[in-house]
């Protein structure tokens, strides 16, 4: 018998832009969810505007270079226009932006909840053999399942590197736990008795 859970995994801010200042000794830019547009004869420029964390200086990465209008997106136009914030996000978090301004981000300076907190004692009181829990990740930051196992359950690391090695929390599509960054729409396994046994097992040795 089985069961599925969905957990929501909501970003509350954009991870910041690792960038040196120019104007101070601050070396993190953040997103300002805001754009710039510039139109030159027939084309058009856009770029996403990002501030020092410190002076407020502020730099632009580039989204949309000599573009011709026509061939831009009609609702992407709008929200470049009124500044939507959620394309601004999306764009914050995208490694393609990432890669094309040559530039890193700090995926560490992203906080997050999860929705709903399903805690472990949740689980081991569930009936079922096995418990799926389907990931919704609307923007994704270099997060690790591990990461994500400790912080909902309260495991140590070692815990968790247990219960991937024995096979108790899989990920579907036979994937290596151990190294996997979470993605949108990722489908987690556990088996209930073995979480059970092997939280058992981590208390008695403790004591």
């Amino acid at each position: 018998m089985e069961t599925t859970i969905t957990w929501e995994v909501k970003v509350k801010n954009t991870p910041l832009l690792i960038k040196k200042c120019s104007h101070c000794d601050s070396d993190r830019f953040y997103c300002s969810d805001k754009f710039r547009m510039n139109a030159q004869k027939k084309n058009i420029d856009v770029w996403l505007i990002y501030r020092c964390v410190k002076c407020d200086n502020t730099c632009n990465l580039t989204l949309l270079s000599r573009s011709k209008p026509d061939l831009i997106d009609k609702t992407l136009f709008h929200s470049f226009s009124m500044n939507d914030k959620n394309t601004a996000w999306k764009y914050a978090f995208s490694t393609e932006m990432e890669r094309k301004n040559n530039l890193r981000l700090d995926y560490g300076s992203v906080e997050y909840e999860v929705i709903p907190n399903t805690s472990l004692e949740d689980l081991l009181n569930l009936s079922n053999e096995v418990i799926k829990i389907h990931i919704k990740y609307e923007f994704e930051f270099d997060f690790k399942l591990s990461s994500l196992i400790r912080r909902c359950f309260s495991l140590s690391a070692n815990q968790v590197k247990r219960m991937f090695e024995d096979g108790i929390i899989t990920i579907s599509g036979n994937k290596p736990p151990q190294k996997h960054k979470v993605k949108d729409g990722d489908m987690i396994l556990i088996q209930r008795e073995g979480l059970s046994k092997s939280i058992n097992r981590s208390i008695h040795d403790i004591r």
